[in-house]
């Protein structure tokens, strides 16, 4: 049974070991990670590192710099940009390569802004998503191990023409350990480049290279809703843009860089 996607394996001078559960497994390659998962660790050292310091995230880029392997990993997070206002923070997951070295197979950048109170100026430019019945359809990619078994997947119809479904995670990111609202986000929204998808799944395969995260307010609880729409260009590439909504209406955007090739 999967219950989590990383076991604390314990520390290592700066550096967090983790084990990699079956759970992080991609539907491309179940030897390799989904993207999610990586996420949501990173987000953790940052959010661990931010603790105490007034500061709340607003935006967080994930540069995949390698086939992130379902193997032990480790994380270590650092502030690069010090500051009162605005902060830059970066986390890396290295892991073993095949001659036994180690090296980055993630990074993530997180500008962190200072709290004020704006509430008089609160702007959404869309109205909240509403949750329509489940009509009991998942995803052409259903039965696949691994990550997809680890998050609900309830897909929703838009007057707009975009693919839109409501995702929850169904376990925990480390071990027993608490998962913020922020983590349970990055659990599910590397996923929007599937829900997005504008090709068959079957015929092309569209990895993404990266994941961007702008937030105008932190997310609230644990379920998501991502609207997402995928354009493919001429030459093998495309790119994945999804509005981000939780129950209390939207609250940011995201972006995905796509490599698109034939099976």
């Amino acid at each position: 049974m999967i219950d989590c996607y990383y076991r604390r394996l314990g520390a290592d001078g700066d550096l967090q070991r983790f084990e990699s559960t079956v759970g992080t497994g991609s539907n491309w390659d179940e030897s390799i990670q989904h993207g999610s998962p990586p996420l949501a660790l990173l987000t953790k050292a940052i959010e661990e590192l931010a603790a105490g310091s007034g500061m709340q995230v607003g935006r967080l880029t994930l540069d995949i710099l390698g086939a992130i392997p379902v193997a032990p990993v480790a994380v270590r997070a650092w502030v690069s940009r010090p500051g009162s206002r605005i902060c830059m923070m970066t986390a890396e997951m290295p892991a073993a390569q095949r001659d036994g070295s180690e090296r980055a197979v993630a990074r993530m950048s997180a500008w962190l802004l200072a709290v004020t109170d704006t509430r008089d100026a609160v702007l959404d430019r869309y109205p909240p998503m509403p949750r329509l019945p489940d009509t009991g359809f998942r995803h052409h990619l259903q039965g696949r191990p691994g990550y997809l078994e680890t998050v609900t997947w309830v897909p929703q119809p838009d007057d707009a023409g975009a693919a839109v479904v409501w995702m929850r995670p169904l376990i925990s990111l480390v071990d027993d350990e608490k998962t913020t609202d922020l983590q349970q986000l990055a659990m599910v929204v590397d996923s929007a480049n599937g829900v997005g998808a504008a090709l068959d799944p079957n015929d092309f395969m569209f990895m993404n290279t990266d994941t961007t995260v702008h937030l105008h307010r932190a997310p609230v609880g644990h379920e998501f809703c991502l609207r997402a729409r995928g354009s493919i260009g001429p030459d093998g590439l495309g790119s994945t843009t999804p509005e981000l909504f939780d129950e209390q209406g939207f609250f940011g955007t995201s972006a995905q860089t796509l490599l698109v090739q034939r099976r």
